[in-house]
Parts: structure tokens; sequence; C-alpha cells
């Protein structure tokens, strides 16, 4: 009987990849594993058929299997359905090459059908013969024979064959291939190819199953499939467990719910816990409960916690050490605190309120602590405690810098001696270690690559128990958001400056009360209270040029020569003046920067028995005023040497070694210049000089900034002479700047280019929807907006992390049918989800700016918006670069004409978006000859005599962070803990033991804030008249105590309102400031109360008043 693939037997133009497939089906009754490697090796072999055949398929800068697949222009040719079954077949042919996981008959039959299914559309677009066929499971041979499985995988292939041969073929096959790919279109055209959509259980088959055995499970063994359980709810008392994962032990560990891709995982939950009661009925254990619809993942550890969504399932070592955490957990308050690592009193109170709120089940918190208050020694203390305390194993350090990442291992070194670290960014390092440190996109990059001996993934979901954030206000959010969603861990953010800008809000990200972070060491208090930080002195010098710009009429006469000597151009042209933002930018004024340098070596702090100035930094505009600074230093101390300032830029290939000499006390160099790299996280305790020679507009970073000199330093200046302050120079009007702006300027959401064209692509598509846009025209440019966006999501990699995790999103939008109206919610998850992650195949940066340009043109126009005049501006301004400056060059001589049109006003008229697209496809190519290749305008250097303006010294400002609102944490604690005895005895009217009143002095002079943060905010009020005007009273407490007059029949009407009313005000408010009030309004109305009561009631109804409120101040026991 034939076989699905005999019909390449005899197919000649096939020969390359005929023979893989079918032995690849040959083999499968013999062994579903060699076949799963089979059907990779006749895949692989596919592949490069179609890209020697096909002319309009580029290949990729690799020739691997994974870089065949995912390039653009073969992803796009091939049906999506296809492709995505590709993806199958080679994580299926990983799983049994590299890993010992068992591979089932269903599973190797599943890839094998997906190889048919490629072969059918190669013969669909390339063939000579073809007709439709559909893969037969009953053609497949039965019979089974011996096999070298050993030999199959050290070749990673079924047959050998040489490389030489495979060469051979393909060269063959592309001397036919003007052929191949001139047909195709017709061949298309006229025949017809079905891809089979896959069923439910060859759908859970593709997800949980090979994820489950890419975990290092082994179905049979430790993972089992429809377990039995007995207890149910049920006439039958029976249910059966989808899948139930078991330890070494042979007890559960996990059970999984499985649901269809479609519905909402959490749909299982019930059933699932009901499953669970069986089990640990059944085994004395109680598993883990996962729920999946292959997508998304929900874990229920435990009934005493709510759900939540992960990334994926567990590994069998993960779900171990879960179970085992349920008895080794200890309570954190009871594990000392390592005074070898953290012994200061502020520094323990933030891991106590840390532990805390993690042991309250929340799992992510936020230290607030100024620069140099030790918040790596803080944080490396805290992990001591988690660790002994059996909350955590496995710790990720996260930075944004190399040197911040090499700079935290050493501190965690020191701290933390019995503890393996790794710093991931040298491969030479154990990647099993305890305490790994990393950057974002090494992780990144390392979630999807690093394979452990078995070749299932190293870094599981559950990998790491804590993932602390250095400096979380920088660099988590929007793009490596990826990493926090893969990992399940409690995270602890680190931060000095946190901000409160939309979307990128890290009290939100944290999970905490915006301005009430899990603790607060403020700048102020670590300064002049504690005196954990030393002061600075700020000299603010106002230099007329940098302040005013250059004004040639305001120059002396030398200088105006010298003035039309460096600026007037050929033409004897030049500007009237120069304004301030473009000195230091391009144009560089020695006299400016010599009197900068100058102050700093005469007025700033000096080391070395005053002989060498201290540790500096200076922070230049760019690397051209960097390096201008220090050549200009040279010429003035050519006696220092060149290697005493030095410049650190990003783009200096040894700036790591210039840091680590610059922290050395005694060490060269003794100045650096730098841009951007030296303006957080870096620790130099020996700093005593910072000079702002740029502007800094944002807040965040303007502290970070000062915060390079905050640290304190002990004998800097000789035995017992400690560093008390450092000395800032402030040249740009920082320090005014944020006088009159506490708040600085909000910096936006950093997009990258292809994020911002594809969300804009997205919006053209929502807005082409309206009726005015229905005609020809309209529709066919939003389809084929629909065309390049669907395109890009089909080709994202599923096997990238960032991709598995949006995988929903992904499914969802790859067809075109998503987009036939798309909604508002549909645009925002888009942009949100998919945003981040596309990829735009375009090498040329200048025309994707000149996309989004046009692109943003378009949507502005649509929208009415006010940055619609911008952008027409911005067009112009090219128009003009390329019509005067450009038009030489035959590219722009050929769209002269198009050119021209921009320029004029009528155009702009009655343009229409559709002359906005011509406009961006026609100039695009242009867009490079516009921007000059040297870096901007070419730099100035000359010599004008600047001015001082004023000097002020010694005028700090407040930092103007408020970390915590004490007021508000108090009203929060109190309505949030009601019950605690000492709030409940007070809304109940019982007084207070002394016991109680310890209590609230605890928690509101020691957990919310300070005993000055209460005196501010409360003055002298009695903590529990405080708890009574929050809390206020219970009606029946009140009622209890006025019992006598609500009973006694003598009252009047009258008298009985009149009680109720103070009654109903008590209820409200507490209790009554003074008995007096009880004349005062609101009681003297209708009646007033000496007139309602005779003397003795007068007297009762006082003393129930007062004894109400002293209640609430009294101690009793």
């Amino acid at each position: 009987m034939a076989a699905n693939f005999d019909f390449l037997r005899n197919r000649t133009e096939y020969q390359m990849f005929a023979a893989a497939c079918l032995e690849a089906e040959r083999v499968l009754a013999t062994s579903p594993a060699m076949s799963a490697v089979g059907s990779r090796k006749a895949l692989e072999l596919a592949l490069k058929w179609v890209y020697a055949a096909d002319n309009t398929i580029r290949m990729p800068y690799k020739d691997n299997l994974q870089s065949l697949l995912h390039e653009p222009t073969f992803r796009f040719a091939v049906d999506n359905k296809t492709w995505s079954k590709l993806l199958y077949v080679v994580k299926l042919g990983n799983i049994a090459v590299h890993t010992d996981k068992a591979v089932t008959r269903s599973e190797a039959l599943l890839a094998l059908q997906a190889v048919f299914e490629f072969v059918q559309w190669i013969d669909y677009c390339y063939g000579s013969e073809y007709e439709e066929r559909f893969f037969d499971e009953n053609l497949v041979p039965s019979q089974t024979f011996e096999i070298d499985e050993a030999k199959i995988l050290e070749q990673q292939s079924l047959l050998e064959q040489k490389e030489s041969e495979i060469n051979a073929l393909r060269a063959q096959v592309a001397a036919l291939s003007a052929k191949y790919t001139g047909e195709k279109e017709r061949h298309k055209e006229e025949r017809h190819f079905t891809p089979v959509d896959p069923s439910e259980y060859e759908t859970r088959k593709k997800y949980i199953d090979v994820d489950l055995k890419l975990l290092g499970w082994t179905f049979g063994d430790d993972v089992r499939e429809e377990v039995e359980v007995t207890g149910m709810p049920n006439a039958e008392g029976v249910g059966y467990v989808d899948y139930v994962l078991y330890g070494k032990d042979g007890l559960p560990l996990a059970l999984i719910e499985a649901k269809r891709t479609s519905r909402d995982p959490k749909i299982g939950t019930h059933q699932a816990k009901l499953y669970a009661d069986c089990l640990e009925r059944m085994t004395g254990r109680r598993p883990i409960i996962f729920t999946t619809n292959g997508f998304e993942t929900n874990i229920w550890e435990s009934p005493d916690v709510p759900q939540r969504k992960v990334s994926g399932l567990f590994s069998r070592r993960d779900l171990e050490k879960l179970i085992n955490r349920r008895t080794s957990r200890r309570s954190l308050h009871e594990i000392r605190i390592d005074d070898r690592i953290t012994d200061r009193p502020y520094q323990k109170e933030a891991i106590r309120a840390v532990a805390a709120h993690l042991e309250a089940g929340h799992r992510k918190a936020l230290l607030v602590m100024a620069t140099g208050t030790g918040k790596t020694r803080t944080a490396a203390s805290l992990t001591d405690v988690l660790s002994r305390g059996g909350y955590v194993t496995n710790v990720l350090f996260l930075a944004d810098r190399r040197s911040l990442v090499s700079q935290a291992k050493n501190d965690f070194a020191k701290y933390l001696k019995d503890m393996t670290l790794c710093n991931l960014l040298d491969q030479r390092e154990d990647k099993l270690a305890r305490i790994v440190f990393s950057t974002y996109p090494t992780i990144l990059n390392t979630i999807d690559t690093a394979k452990s001996e078995d070749g299932s993934r190293l870094y599981t979901p559950a990998h790491f128990d804590l993932i602390i954030i250095d400096e979380a206000h920088r660099s988590i959010f929007n793009k490596y958001r990826a990493i926090f969603e893969y990992f399940d861990a409690l995270m602890l953010g680190l931060t000095a400056t946190p901000k409160a800008e939309v979307d990128r809000n890290t009290y939100d990200f944290f999970e905490v009360e915006r301005g009430v972070p899990t603790y607060a060491y403020e700048y102020e208090t670590a300064v002049y209270k504690d005196h954990v930080l030393v002061p600075y002195y700020n000299i603010e010098v106002g230099l007329k040029f940098l302040t005013e710009g250059i004004t040639y009429d305001e120059l002396s006469e030398e200088d105006k020569a010298r003035y039309e000597e460096d600026f007037a151009d050929e033409d004897g042209n030049m500007p009237e003046e120069i304004p301030s933002p473009e000195i230091n930018e391009f144009i560089f004024n020695q006299h400016t920067v010599d009197t900068v340098i100058q102050d700093l070596m005469t007025k700033g702090i000096k080391v070395a028995g005053g002989d060498r100035i201290g540790k500096t930094i200076i922070f230049a505009q760019n690397k051209r005023h960097a390096q201008y600074i220090v050549d200009r230093f040279h010429k003035l101390y050519p006696h220092l040497g060149g290697q005493f300032i030095q410049k650190i830029t990003y783009e200096d290939a040894y700036a790591e070694d210039a840091i680590t000499n610059f922290k050395k006390a005694d060490n060269n160099p003794h100045i650096a210049v730098s841009v951007d790299m030296l303006d957080t996280g870096i620790d130099v305790p020996e700093v005593v000089n910072l000079v702002f020679f740029k502007r800094v507009r944002s807040k965040t970073k303007f502290w970070q900034m000062i915060g390079r000199g905050t640290r304190l330093c002990r004998d800097l200046f000789g035995p017992g002479e400690d560093k008390a302050h450092f000395v800032i120079f402030d040249y740009l009007g920082n320090f005014e700047f944020f006088r009159q702006h506490k708040e600085g300027l909000s910096e936006g959401e950093v997009v990258s280019l292809t994020e911002a064209i594809f969300r804009k692509r997205i919006k053209l598509i929502h807005l082409l929807q309206h009726g005015d846009f229905a005609a020809a025209e309209g529709r066919e440019m939003r389809e084929g907006l629909i065309d390049i966006v669907v395109g890009q999501i089909e080709a994202l990699n599923p096997d990238l992390i960032a991709v598995k995790l949006r995988l929903q999103v992904v499914e969802k939008y790859k067809h075109r049918r998503a987009f036939l109206a798309l909604s508002e919610s549909d645009v925002l998850t888009l942009g949100r989800e998919l945003g981040p992650i596309v990829y735009m195949d375009e090498r040329d940066e200048h025309a994707k700016r000149f996309d989004n340009l046009m692109y943003g043109l378009m949507v502005y126009s649509l929208e009415g918006s006010r940055q619609f005049a911008r952008n027409k501006n911005a067009l112009k301004e090219i128009a003009r670069n390329l019509l005067t400056e450009r038009a030489t060059i035959p590219a722009v001589r050929a769209k002269l004409e198009l050119i021209r049109t921009i320029e004029s006003e009528a155009f702009w008229e009655n343009a229409t978006i559709f002359d906005f697209e011509r406009i961006r496809v026609e100039l695009r190519e242009l867009a490079k000859f516009t921007v000059d290749e040297s870096g901007g305008a070419s730099p100035i250097y000359t010599n004008l005599r600047d001015e001082v303006l004023y000097v002020k010294e010694g005028e700090p400002i407040d930092s103007g962070y408020d970390f915590e609102d004490y007021k508000l944490k108090v009203n929060r604690y109190i309505e949030e803990n009601r019950d605690h005895i000492a709030i409940y005895k007070l809304r109940n009217n019982t007084p207070l033991t002394a016991a109680d009143y310890e209590a609230l002095e605890r928690i509101f002079t020691g957990e919310l804030g300070t005993a000055e943060d209460y005196k501010r905010e409360f003055k002298d009020t009695p903590f529990g008249l405080l708890v009574r005007k929050i809390a206020k009273l219970e009606p029946d407490a009140v009622n209890q105590a006025f019992s006598e007059f609500i009973n006694d029949e003598s009252l009047t009407q009258q008298q009985i309102v009149f009680v109720r009313k103070v009654i109903d005000y008590i209820v409200q408010n507490g209790y009554i400031e003074n008995a007096a009030d009880l004349a005062k309004p609101p009681f003297d109305k209708p009646q007033s109360f000496l007139k309602l009561f005779d003397g003795a009631k007068q007297k009762k109804l006082v003393e129930t008043v007062k004894a109400i409120k002293e209640n609430a101040v009294k101690i009793v026991g």
C-alpha cells in the first residue's frame, strides 16, 4: 500500500528532500522519536529547497532552521496555518534530539502531517504535476525494523547525507529558480491549496504536552493523563483529572485543568479545586492547581492565597521547591537581621517593613531610599533574611548598565559570602548560582537561549523566587516587561526618585498606593537628622553666553572681529545672535569653558593636604563638549599629565576600565567628564565636586546626579577628617529651574521607531473605517496597511518569551478577519501588547523616521490634532533642504516636481491623506540625503570674552519628593483595621488598657511614621480621640451609654429629640469636644439645652457626654 509521501518517489525536482520525507514516515511505527528527528530534517531540507527555488525569498544572515523559518520574505509567502505547524515540528524534533523525553506516536504523527502539508504547499507553488492531497493516517506504514538510534541522534538525521551532496542538489534547484519563481503566481491562480485545521485534541498536544516536555516532564512517569480520583460530588463519585504531575516521592505536586483555547482558563477553577480536594484525601498531599487554555495559565498554590496569572507551567524542581516551603517557611519577624550586613536602624526598619508586607500576602514591594543610604546593602540583607526564613532560594538582581551589574555583584559578595553569585554578562560564570546579576536585555535573551544538561529551559518561570530591580524608576516598563511577566517571583524595587507619570508609574507597577511606598527614607532625614549622607554646598554662576546667548552688537570690537571670522559664511552672511542652547551643543567658546574649569580648580574641594582637586564629575552636554573640556584642561594644566582628567562616554572603548580607576581614591582620573554614564548608580564616596555644565530638566535625573556626591567618606582629608559636605557648581540655572518648577518637566514614554510606526498604522486602519473612505482609494489604502501589519504579526517567533507571553493576542490578530472593523479597544490592545515586540525589516533608519513623520501627518490630519502643524513644518523643512541643498543628486532631481509641490501653500489647502501617502512612498528613500552623517552641525570653536552675570552660593532647594502622605496612611490604616483590638474598643466605647495604648503608639509613631510626623499632622490629639474621629462610634455603643435617658418615661418628646440629636452627633464624630458645646449649634434649635432639661438631667447628660470622651483617653488596669 502506498504511503503518504510516495508521490515524491519519481519527482526528480524534489530529490533534495524526498528521501528524508519518505524515511520519516517509514520509521514512525518503529520509533516515534526518530520519526520526529526525521520530520525536522525533512523540513530543513524542504526549506532550503524553497530558498534555492524562489528568487523572491531572501536568504537570512544565517541558514539555520530557526532563521530560515522566520525570514520575513518566506514567512509571508506561506499560509499562516501551515507555517505555525512548522514551529511544532522544530520543537518536537528538539525534544527528540536534545532531551531524553519520550515522543508519542500521536505527537510524531502531528509533526509528519505538518511536513506533508508544507510539501503540498511547495508542490502547489512550484510543482509541474500538482494535485491536491490530504494526509491519511491509515497510509502510514505499520511494519517495524531495526534502527541505529545513537547514530541518528548523532547526525540528527535518519539518512546519512553529505553536505556536499546537499549543496550540489541546491545548486541544481537554484539553476531553475527563474522558472520556478516565474510559474509560482500562475500556479497559485490556477490551483487550490487547503491547510488543515487542527482538532481540539491536537491543539492541546501542541501547546501543553510539548511545553511540559520542554520543562523536563516525562509522560507515563511523572506526568499522567486522565487520572481517576474518587470522592467527587457527582452521582458516580468519580472524576478524571486532565494531567497530574508527580514528585520523586510518587505524591502529586500539581494538577492541570485544561480548557479549550477559546475559553477563559479560570472557568475550570472550581472543578480543579474539587479534584485537588480528592487528591489530598487520597494521598495526604494537596497539589498545586494550574488552570490553562494553552495560551493563558493561572496557578493556585493553596486555598489561603488567591490565584495569580503565570507565564506557563512549572518544572518538577520548581514545584517541589514550592511544596517544601509549606513546611519550611518561618515567621520573618523571628529571623534576626545580621548586623554584619546592615547595622543602621533605618535599614532594619526597611527590611522589617518589606518582610511584613510580604507576609501579609503581597508579592511586590517598593523601597524608596535616598541615594547613598545603602539600598543595595539593604537588599542584600533582605535577601539573607528571606533566604533563612525559607521564602527564597534563587534571586535575580537587575540593573540597566554593565557597570551597575558588576558593582552590585561585588557588593553582594562582600555581604553574602556563603551564597554563590553569577554576573550573567560574563559567560564563564555559573548560571545556576543562587544570585544572578544581569542587565535587562541579557536576561531576556538568556531566558530564550540557556538550556540545562537535559536540554530543557534553564530559567523556568519559577526559577527565581525574588527579583530585585535596581533604580526601579528606569527601564522597567514597556520594552522589558516580558521579564516580569515571565518570572513568577516576589519583586523588590529599589529607587530614590519614583516617577508619577501615566503608564510609567512606579507605585502602580509595584502595586502600592501612590505616594506610599512600602518603606521610605528621605534625603532630608538622611542628611540633616541621621547624618548618614553629607549635604551639598551649591555655587550657582550665571554666565552671559550660557544664559542669554551671544549677541554680535554687545561684543567688544576685538570680539566682533573674531565673531565675524568664525561665524560668517563664504558670502559674508552671519547670524546677528547665537541662541544659548547652541552653546556647548556645537558652538564651543574657549573663555566659557576655561572659566568653568578655573572655578573648579580654585573653589572646588581639594584633598591630599590641599594639593590636589578632589574626585570630580563634570556633567557635559555631549561627547564633543566633553572632549573640548578635556582638551582645554590639558592646555591650562599641562603639568598634571594626560590622565588626570578623562572623558567617559558610552562610545569610549574602555569606559568601564576608566570608571574602575575613577573609583580608586588615589588613581587617575581625578576628574571624570561624563555624558550620561555617571549620572546615576555609580558609587564613589570620594567625589567632592560636581559640575553641572548641562541643562537638566528631569527631576528624577537631577536628584540622581546630586546623589553622586552625597556619600560619606571617612578619613578623606586625613585621620579623623571625614567628608563633611560636597560642592555643586551649576552654570546652567538648574537649581533655579527646580525652584520654579518643583516637578521638573515630565518625560514621555520611550517608544522605538518601529513601535511608533506600528501604532500609527493601526490608528490609520481604524480611522479609514469611516464612511468617508468607502471608495476604492480608501479601501485600497486600508487593505495595504492591513497587509503590512498582519505580516509583521505573522512574522513574530512564538519561541521567544516576549512573543509567547502575548500568544493569545498574536493568534487573534494574525488573521485579516480581526481587522474587518477595529474597535477602540482593539487599537489600544494592538499598540500596547504587540507594538513593543513587532519587527520592521527596514535597515534605512532615515526612511523609517520619514515613515513615522508621514503616518503621523495622516493621523493628525484625520484627528484634527494640533500636532499636524508641527509635522507639516517638518515635512516642508525636508523639502526645502532637498530643493536647496541636494538637488544635484540624481534620485532627488527625479522627484523635484513633487518636492516643489510640498513647498506650495496651494497644495496644503486641499491635501488629502492619499497625497501624503504618495509623498511617503516616493520620498522615503531620499530622507537619508537630508541628514548630515557627520553627526549634526559642524562644530565651531571660538574665543569670545564671556561675562559673569551673577553668583549665588549656599541656597539649597527642597527635594520636592513627598514619599508618604502620613495623614493618608493613618486614615487608611484605621479604616482597614477596624477590628484591631484597640480600635475595636474605641469604636465600642470601651476604655483602653496600657497594652492597647502602647499598640497604638507603636503603630502611629513607629510603623506608619515618626512621632514628629504625628505631631506635625495631629498636634496634641490623643491617639484614642484620633481613632474616634476617623473610625467613629458604633450606634449600639452610644445608645447603651444614653440608655437611662432613652428609657426614661418622664422625658418629653422634645427632650427625646434632643438626646437623639446628641447620639447622632457622637456616632458621626466620635465624641463631643466640650460639654459646653451642648448649648451651641447644632443643639440650640428649636430649644436650648438649658431650657429643655432641669439641673439634675443636665448634670447627668453632661456626665455621659464627658464619660464617652474620657473612655477614649483614659487607661484602665
